[in-house]
């Protein structure tokens, strides 16, 4: 399944500074019954977005209208514990295309990456002052350019560079999953196949 192609993203943000979100907080383990990735964004962070009666809780983060944006701005260790990939889907199906964190877990990261989404990770001090910028501001705009690998507060222009693996950040720049790729290799496949011998 193709994605959409990744390549700068300048967005305002959705603060979300607690520490250790982990999969089953990103997507209640109830809603893993669906085999498609659709629907999903539905219940991300179900628990923490509504009551008991279906109601929106009024303080949390995803239902006040001041924040909005295609990236999420993250605690340290976010997308710790299972390694189910319903948070990813979950994460990309609500519509944002970018997680912001201090650290990442490595399940999670990979996840995101397989789905479209661009985990940047950032300095402890950079997300402070990402944090900061958002709280004083909720229009703030980041710029994240896969590319080049920076991520930049437009306001002021202080940046940082991320690391990212050079195959998946080739795959999210075009688009591809896994079967996308060997797809696009289609012709340079047949034709090796074509010198070797039966």
């Amino acid at each position: 399944m193709a994605y959409d192609k990744f390549t700068v993203l300048r967005s305002t943000a959705v603060p979300m500074p607690n520490e250790n979100v982990d999969t089953d907080q990103i997507i209640p383990a109830r809603f893993l019954k669906a085999t498609e990735r659709k629907g999903f964004g539905d219940n991300l962070f179900r628990d923490w977005r509504y009551n008991n009666d279906n109601t929106p809780k009024a303080d949390f983060v995803l239902n006040d209208p001041t924040y909005s944006g295609k990236i999420l701005v993250g605690g340290k260790n976010f997308g710790s514990g299972s390694s189910r990939e319903h948070a990813a889907w979950a994460i990309y199906d609500y519509g944002f295309r970018c997680v912001v964190s201090s650290f990442f877990a490595d399940i999670f990261q990979n996840n995101s990456i397989n789905v479209g989404i661009l985990p940047v990770r950032v300095s402890p001090e950079f997300l402070e002052k990402i944090f900061s910028a958002i709280e004083a501001d909720p229009k703030t705009e980041l710029e994240v350019n896969l590319p080049t690998q920076t991520i930049t507060l437009l306001a002021t222009g202080e940046s940082e560079t991320f690391a990212i693996n050079e195959y998946k950040k080739d795959n999210l720049i075009n688009g591809y999953d896994d079967i996308d790729y060997l797809l696009s290799m289609k012709t340079e496949i047949e034709a090796f196949a074509e010198t070797r011998p039966f």
